[in-house]
């Protein structure tokens, strides 16, 4: 039985069951795998993430921070080159073994539904609740404890939890099948530039890309190289600046997720869309910061990918004219967590 009395307009809740939690992930079924492997031609493959310690610092997001490694303990000591002739003389082994805070989304990485719900009136009593996809509640299925006292420390919310909506489920179900690559930097450069469906129909109708119901579309900006040529001490007005960002604003760019039917967007830039996002025309009423994450996360079920390392694939399908690839892309199982590392890989 539905959790909602009323769902958004133009949305996927209930399409996939009352229960849901994978969205359009469901539709990367075994046939479309099948479609993905048939596109290896060369056995070839490509790393899609960046090192997990870019971008560099905390321009990107203030919030989030590189990771943080540390030695675990042993005994007192650092386990870090640890003989263990220290806990038997005859013993010739030595051991280094390690820890690491992390930032889920700091780097490469998968949004779950969980990231992003919306005020909305899901129970038609007139008043909007805090919801995310397929009615799943902010309190209930998503959950932060109280601050302890004294203070905001980060630990201060230790177990806050999707308890639905989870970055596990889209582990358990796989994420691997047919990719498709919009090569947004060969035509565009990278300065820049919000882009809507209509400059998005014509690269794709230039290059003779096709997307079809279930394929994950991946989009090459140069946003990845920018991060790199900045080697990890990046400056904002550059990365303010560079590279093709989508327009969630545009209503025909979101018909043509919606109607597409892809399982997944993926880009190497910040957030696939453009943030902060152009304010809707006056008297347009309460709205959406992140327009397209509305649309993906909370409504359709579209996961999204973000600050991919994308160049090296995406040269390589230029030259070979080719816009398909298979992709293999698991987030962390981790449970209860809304976002997670990845790191991808592309078979051509």
């Amino acid at each position: 039985m539905a959790r909602w009395k009323r769902r958004p307009e133009g949305s996927t809740w209930g399409d996939f069951g009352p229960d849901d939690q994978i969205g359009r992930l469901n539709l990367i079924t075994p046939a479309k795998v099948k479609e993905g492997i048939a596109e290896v031609k060369e056995g070839k493959t490509f790393c899609l993430s960046l090192p997990l310690e870019l971008p560099g610092g905390n321009v990107l997001n203030p919030r989030r921070h590189p990771p943080k490694r540390y030695a675990t303990i042993r005994g007192g000591l650092a386990n870090y080159n640890y003989p263990f002739r220290r806990e038997n003389p005859d013993w010739v082994d030595v051991v280094s073994d390690d820890a690491v805070l992390l930032h889920t989304q700091y780097s490469t990485q998968w949004d779950s539904f969980a990231h992003v719900g919306q005020e909305f009136d899901a129970d038609g009593d007139g008043e909007p609740e805090l919801v995310y996809y397929n009615g799943f509640r902010a309190g209930t299925h998503v959950v932060a404890p109280q601050a302890k006292p004294g203070g905001v420390a980060w630990d201060s919310f230790e177990g806050s939890e999707a308890r639905a909506l989870g970055i596990h489920n889209f582990a358990v179900h796989g994420i691997q099948g047919r990719a498709v690559m919009v090569d947004l930097e060969k035509h565009l450069g990278r300065a820049r530039k919000e882009v809507g469906y209509d400059d998005l129909r014509r690269v794709m109708d230039a290059d003779k890309v096709e997307v079809t119901k279930g394929d994950m579309v991946c989009f090459y900006t140069g946003f990845g190289d920018v991060i790199i040529s900045l080697g990890g001490s990046p400056d904002a007005k550059t990365l303010e600046n560079s590279c093709s960002v989508l327009d969630g604003r545009d209503d025909k760019l979101l018909q043509w997720i919606t109607d597409s039917e892809v399982s997944a967007l993926i880009a190497d830039n910040y957030a696939v869309e453009s943030l902060p996002s152009r304010s809707p025309p006056t008297g347009s009423g309460r709205y959406p910061a992140m327009p397209l994450h509305a649309h993906c996360l909370f409504k359709l079920g579209v996961p999204l990918g973000e600050i991919w390392f994308l160049s090296e694939l995406a040269l390589w399908l230029r030259k070979a004219r080719r816009s398909r690839f298979l992709l293999t892309a698991p987030p962390l199982r981790l449970t209860g967590a809304v976002g997670s590392p990845s790191s991808p890989i592309a078979t051509v």
